[in-house]
């Protein structure tokens, strides 16, 4: 919150066997500065600003399986704001936005293709996996929002046979607290990667591009 510069207003308290902490959040954006998913043009790059795993890492957290390791990089991963990212993406002319949480990364990505009107082409080996992740995918500790989501949005996808099964188990997990994927100009894309992680500190990727069509349809490569 004090990196986010924000202010803790009221509150109220549950009795319950385990911790919880939630906040609601409510701002104020000027109309012209909104950046919404409705907006991605063919010949985009998508770029990720997070790796993907948090819901399958829990999942085996939970089960007493997960590493200290695993634990340490999904914490990180679920702390560190989007703040940031979503400052330079602005400032490299970004065209659409979206966050990738419990609808994970193939839920997300098609509201984005389907209020842009456009197809996505996926890069699965481009997309960044949080450590250990696959292994946990492999042992079948999938949450299941992973399976739920695979079942709704799966009509949409067209996998190419070639891509493990198991990479495609991580586009459906749910994240919490996930990245952004950003779609922007060809030219502007790599600055805004390289700057993200020389100057943030922020691994971000290019994992795919945006094409006219089939729309409302990802192809995953």
């Amino acid at each position: 919150m004090e990196e986010a510069e924000v202010a803790l207003v009221g509150g109220h308290t549950i009795e319950d066997p385990e911790i919880k902490y939630g906040l609601a959040v409510t701002g104020v954006a000027h109309p012209s500065k909104i950046l919404t998913n409705a907006n991605a043009k063919p010949g985009d790059q998508l770029v990720l600003t997070k790796s993907l795993g948090t819901g399958i890492i829990a999942t085996a957290l939970k089960g007493g399986m997960a590493s200290e390791e695993a634990v340490t990089k999904m914490v990180e991963s679920m702390v560190a704001l989007n703040r940031k990212a979503s400052e330079w993406m602005q400032a490299f002319g970004a065209h659409a936005c979206t966050d990738i949480t419990g609808f994970s990364f193939i839920g997300h990505t098609l509201e984005m293709a389907i209020a842009s009107q456009v197809g996505m082409v996926i890069r699965s080996e481009n997309i960044p996996l949080l450590p250990e992740s696959m292994e946990y995918a492999r042992l079948g500790l999938i949450p299941g929002g992973a399976h739920s989501n695979r079942q709704f949005f799966s009509c949409r996808v067209d996998a190419d046979p070639n891509v493990p099964d198991l990479r495609i188990d991580l586009l459906y997990d749910p994240q919490t607290s996930g990245g952004l994927l950003i779609s922007l100009p060809l030219a502007e894309a790599g600055k805004l990667v390289g700057t993200l992680k020389k100057e943030e500190n922020i691994d971000a990727y290019i994992v795919g591009e945006v094409v006219e069509g089939p729309q409302g349809k990802i192809q995953i490569l």
